[in-house]
């Protein structure tokens, strides 16, 4: 079983591959139509000053989500920094 962990808790710089998404079925259909889907890798840029939103670069483009919805995406790190 590999360790995941959820994206809200990557930091900055740190990137992971898509495991699971937890929530309605609304809000992950919602995601998947954003690209964020099983197997895709995701790399954290930022986060906004207060924490929320994040900013993540996700198959060649820039998306920011609320930090709420990224609790619910869990990713299994990959140790390597941001492109």
């Amino acid at each position: 079983m590999m360790d995941v962990t959820p994206l809200a808790s990557l930091m900055p710089g740190q990137a992971g591959v898509i495991a699971e998404l937890h929530g309605d079925d609304s809000l992950r259909v919602r995601l998947m139509e954003m690209g964020l889907i099983r197997g895709e890798t995701v790399h954290v840029l930022k986060y906004a000053p207060l924490g929320d939103p994040v900013e993540l670069d996700i198959a060649g483009y820039h998306l920011s989500i609320r930090k709420g919805d990224a609790q619910r995406i869990l990713v299994s790190p990959t140790g390597q920094p941001t492109r």
